[in-house]
């Protein structure tokens, strides 16, 4: 935690699932980079909410098989992750007028790197995100309107602050250019809040994006090996195919087809090969109507 003179107070968070890395690079650089004297306000960095999974390169905990970003507003007397959770909803949120928490596909996905806000129907409080959003400067930026109310973003938008999140890689990797996007947006972040200098803001164009429904998901109906038919990156229509699962163990058995149920972009792609009944194959977004 970094404070000095009066101004905003900013969270950042990453590791909050073991397995998704660009946040906790950046993170870690950022703690070394950080000049107090250029701040004003107070900067409180998390590099990894999740230490146990990071640490074991997992998503959720080894302890308790708890996922953090599925916990919140968590319990104090609880389990290791639901007590995490209650510390952060309860004592680092309240002291934050802005959470940043840095997300990546981790092991089971692979994404086109976007920073995106969940809407919370208070009206004040979506503005400055839209607004923390914008000043990000992602390529892509997504505005989810279905959420998880077990979230952490959505957590601190309850609280009352601005909450901006993402996904900036995957593949149990760390992805290059979603470190460089992440590093550079939040720094952005950091000059929009006052925390930083402003006048040396780098712009971005960026894409605005939404998720509006479950269609924009595709699921696995069977356990099977996945081929996909489709590339991240690629703008596809309703009813095209976005893969077939084998059966290896069955080789004379056709293959099921998986089909996109509506019009989008595909932002994020099943990464192992291997798949059960349930599991995501990937989702598409859509451009916002303007």
């Amino acid at each position: 935690m970094t404070k000095n003179g009066r101004g905003p107070t900013v969270l950042l968070m990453a590791g909050n699932h073991g397995d998704e890395y660009e946040g906790q690079v950046v993170l870690t650089r950022m703690i070394r980079e950080l000049e107090p004297s250029e701040i004003r306000g107070r900067v409180i960095i998390v590099p990894t909410a999740n230490v146990a999974a990071s640490l074991a390169g997992v998503r959720t905990s080894p302890i308790d098989e708890g996922n953090l970003n599925r916990a919140f507003p968590g319990e104090a007397n609880a389990t290791p992750t639901f007590a995490m959770a209650h510390y952060y909803d309860s004592v680092l949120f309240p002291m934050a007028d802005a959470f940043i928490d840095v997300h990546s596909g981790g092991t089971s996905m692979d994404y086109l790197p976007f920073a995106s806000i969940s809407t919370s129907g208070d009206a004040a409080v979506d503005a400055r995100a839209t607004s923390l959003l914008a000043a990000f400067g992602a390529p892509i930026s997504i505005v989810w309107d279905a959420v998880d109310l077990r979230m952490a973003e959505v957590a601190a938008a309850r609280r009352g602050v601005a909450a901006v999140s993402g996904e900036f890689g995957g593949g149990g990797t760390v992805v290059r250019g979603g470190v460089q996007i992440v590093h550079r947006g939040i720094a952005n972040a950091l000059r929009h809040l006052g925390i930083l200098p402003a006048n040396e803001i780098k712009p971005a164009n960026s894409r605005l994006m939404e998720i509006p429904s479950n269609d924009f998901y595709v699921f696995a109906a069977e356990a099977g090996l996945f081929e996909p038919q489709a590339e991240l990156g690629d703008m596809v229509r309703s009813g095209d195919p976005c893969g077939l699962i084998h059966f290896v163990d069955n080789p004379a058995r056709e293959p099921v087809q998986a089909f996109f149920h509506t019009d989008g972009l595909l932002v994020c792609r099943r990464h192992p090969a291997r798949v059960e009944r349930g599991d995501c194959l990937g989702h598409l977004a859509r451009d916002v109507a303007t």
